[in-house]
């Protein structure tokens, strides 16, 4: 086993990890020694082919078909430099202040969210895109909304010269999303932020990793050679999502003393429905996402998007059998798509666990509720595509668990924020409970479900956390060369 030394190590890449890594960039210019822990690998411009099959594979945790216990949903979440900022398609809403009120965690207000989240949108480019990226079947939804008299918005993106490829579920070919690979990572590395791909973390104890370097088929080399290490920091923030932090703490032992670990698992169940139109429509040039309608968040809990989705994606998410299944899926280029998100309320009982092996599985039920959300918002996206000219929708017949195919858009909880150890994981700044040189800064934060795409607000709870830590740096008097 190697041996590595730093004052910094923060577990993960993505909306978290990135934002803490760029905004400790000045401790790094300073002469502390900081360094990313990513498991996925920095891919090669060469290597996102747009290949539906070929880029789930490489970007996703098991290949994005990671099952719950009960195997009746699938959770999507990427593995790579820029975590999942590299698969999602971009857009970036700002945190509704009845959310975070609903949250009543003790230290966190709306308005200092609010503050950050301007900062991380401007700081990513974050706007609404320009009219000719606004394909068929986004305005189709648009326009279908407005006369049914539903409230619909478009969605603000991170997105700096788009050329409407339509592929960024599968990582964008031409650097325009502006996910953290292309702001926050760069300006880290800049400052001498060591960012070590290919590099597993197992679990954290007494201030140290240990980790495991194993290169894959794809990506540039990682820093470190091949084989296991032990890390010693001064701080540690975990950023691995809402999956495998709870999963490093649970390998770590803390569940011992923190009751919640684990728990209060949300994820905004989410399913397909198409319409098929009797002629061509454009939808896979332009943006896949370009608006939504939360008009029955607060009545009925769920949310409509526009979406796109390729071939397999699209089979797997179709109702039916034979004859009236190939129909729909041979007309790829006469669908209209509607995402349908559920807004799931936490509960206790679904949650991160791990098997014997130490590997994360997610305890996670469709409850009735859930259900009837996935179901009513069917409906009503049957009403859109409709009123939008489709003469075939492929509604499900059957909501029971396992007859819908049901994903997890949005991985939120697991180490959620509180008052004490009693009823939560953190403190509103991160900090593990007894633990204060180790902190969270991800999605498994969130108490409650965001109710919305949660990128930005992940980057703004990780804003705090890096405040935080740079705060606790300062006040240990930290001098510029390295004491450890």
């Amino acid at each position: 086993m190697r041996d590595k030394e730093f004052d910094i190590v923060i577990v993960g890449s993505g909306a978290g990890g990135g934002t803490v890594a760029a905004r400790l960039a000045p401790l790094a210019r300073a002469g502390l020694k900081i360094a990313v822990l990513e498991w996925g690998p920095k891919f090669k411009k060469s290597e996102f082919t747009g290949r539906e099959l070929e880029m789930a594979e490489r970007l996703y945790f098991d290949g994005g078909g990671f099952l719950t216990k009960d195997r009746s949903m699938t959770l999507a979440f990427g593995k790579a430099y820029g975590g999942s900022t590299v698969v999602y398609t971009g857009t970036s809403i700002k945190i509704a202040k009845r959310t975070v009120s609903r949250w009543a965690v003790p230290g966190l207000s709306w308005d200092d969210l609010s503050k950050r989240t301007d900062r991380c949108a401007e700081e990513n480019g974050v706007h609404p895109i320009p009219d000719h990226h606004l394909n068929d079947n986004n305005t189709l939804f648009r326009d279908a909304c407005k006369r049914l008299n539903w409230h619909v918005d478009q969605f603000p993106i991170n997105v700096r010269g788009c050329l409407g490829a339509g592929l960024c579920n599968l990582g964008c070919p031409n650097d325009a999303k502006q996910g953290t690979p292309q702001v926050q990572l760069p300006i880290a590395e800049s400052a001498g932020v060591e960012i070590v791909t290919h590099c597993k973390v197992d679990r954290v104890e007494n201030k140290t990793l240990y980790a495991e370097v194993r290169p894959g088929l794809w990506g540039e080399p990682s820093l470190w050679d091949s084989g296991l290490y032990r890390i010693k920091a001064r701080w540690v923030i975990l950023a691995a999502g809402a999956v495998n932090s709870p999963a490093i703490l649970l390998r770590s032992g803390f569940g011992k003393h923190l009751s919640e670990l684990g728990c209060w698992f949300t994820t905004h169940p989410a399913m397909i429905i198409a319409g098929r139109h009797p002629k061509p429509i454009t939808n896979y040039h332009g943006h896949p996402k370009s608006f939504y309608c939360e008009g029955f968040a607060e009545t009925e809990r769920f949310l409509l998007e526009t979406c796109m989705y390729f071939p397999f994606t699209t089979a797997k998410n179709i109702p039916g059998f034979g004859a009236e299944h190939e129909s729909m899926i041979t007309a790829m280029d006469r669908l209209q798509m509607i995402l349908v998100l559920a807004i799931d309320a936490a509960r206790r009982d679904n949650r991160v666990t791990i098997d014997s092996d130490g590997n994360p599985v997610v305890d996670y039920r469709l409850h009735k509720d859930v259900l009837s959300s996935l179901k009513s918002g069917a409906e009503h996206s049957g009403k859109i595509l409709r009123e939008s000219g489709c003469d075939t929708i492929a509604l499900p017949e059957d909501f029971r668990p396992g007859s819908i195919s049901v994903s997890g858009a949005h991985l939120m909880g697991g180490c959620r924020m509180g008052a004490g150890p009693e009823t939560s994981v953190t403190d509103s700044w991160g900090r593990v409970h007894g633990a204060p040189w180790l902190r969270v800064a991800d999605a498994s934060l969130f108490p409650q479900a965001a109710g919305i795409n949660p990128y930005l607000t992940i980057m703004s709870l990780a804003d705090r956390v890096a405040e935080g830590v740079t705060r606790d740096v300062r006040e240990n008097n930290q001098p510029p060369e390295r004491t450890l």
